[in-house]
């Protein structure tokens, strides 16, 4: 008797403890589940952030390259110095500027091809490549921008419309010859108080088949300085939105020429983002400074 009923609590216990066993598996299962799932997402997470690594970096290496491409920041020859810069709102810059040497000249060039980021700056070296091509050609700046206008409209592809002010100086003579495609007029600050805008040329690229643009002429003297900036500048707004306008870039131009270039460049580019604030740009900055020095 005794021995049974050692016998059926012995099975009792074994039952139960079976009974345990089971019940215990679906949770270690969840779990196990539960933990598959969340290293899986972590291992996607960091290919995510990878990726995310990778593209800043090349998108990066690209930004240093359209910068190279528009020429070097500070240039000095004879009594001439020019500085310039660009500050893209996304990575890539649609402002651009393009400065070089061609038939014993300086030619320079500020354009804005609408749109910003990686679509226009892909764009960018495009644009660029023609009118280097164009002008050796050409050598006139309002020859080579109807040849660029031409080429534009023949590919046949929905190219974004640019504005463009390009000039050539004769670095001996101080000549400059322009021309300027619908961008906003280069300001010619005179060493006696005088302002000239430089307006002559056409409409802004891409847009009409058979436009025609023709060239100004002037010349830069001893302690003149000339201003070329893109609508992003004077389009830029403050916490009330309000926008810094023509009249604040060339009060801040004024304020520093007489001190050449570069202190020119920083001096309008500080004043914009000072009267910014803590308003986040909206559009790319692209300016170029050339002073003459006095004799």
């Amino acid at each position: 008797m005794q021995k049974a009923l050692q016998t059926r609590s012995s099975r009792r216990r074994i039952a139960s403890v079976h009974r345990a066993e089971v019940s215990r598996h679906p949770a270690e299962s969840l779990a196990l589940a539960e933990a598959a799932r969340r290293h899986a997402l972590e291992d996607q997470l960091a290919q995510v952030r990878r990726e995310h690594d990778e593209l800043r970096r090349v998108l990066f290496e690209a930004a240093q390259v359209q910068r190279k491409l528009c020429g070097p920041r500070l240039l000095r020859c004879e009594s001439f110095e020019i500085a310039t810069e660009i500050f893209p709102v996304r990575h890539l810059s649609g402002d651009f500027i393009s400065l070089f040497e061609a038939h014993g000249d300086l030619v320079f060039a500020i354009g804005d091809i609408a749109g910003k980021g990686l679509p226009a700056g892909i764009w960018f070296t495009h644009l660029i490549g023609m009118i280097r091509l164009q002008f050796r050609s050409h050598s006139d700046p309002a020859a080579t921008l109807a040849a660029v206008n031409r080429d534009l409209l023949r590919t046949g592809m929905e190219l974004p419309v640019t504005t463009l002010f390009l000039a050539r100086l004769n670095s001996k003579t101080g000549e400059i010859t322009y021309c300027n495609a619908g961008h906003p007029p280069a300001l010619l600050l005179r060493d006696n108080g005088r302002l000239d805008n430089l307006r002559a040329g056409g409409p802004l690229l891409g847009a009409l088949a058979g436009a025609s643009f023709v060239t100004g002429k002037t010349t830069l003297a001893p302690g003149d300085t000339l201003l070329g900036y893109s609508d992003g500048i004077t389009e830029c707004r403050n916490t009330t939105g309000a926008e810094f306008g023509a009249e604040r870039l060339l009060a801040a131009a004024e304020a520093a020429r007489d001190s050449g270039a570069v202190a020119t460049l920083f001096s309008v580019l500080g004043a914009a983002e000072d009267f910014a604030g803590g308003h986040p740009r909206e559009d790319d900055f692209a300016l170029i400074v050339v002073h003459r020095e006095t004799d």
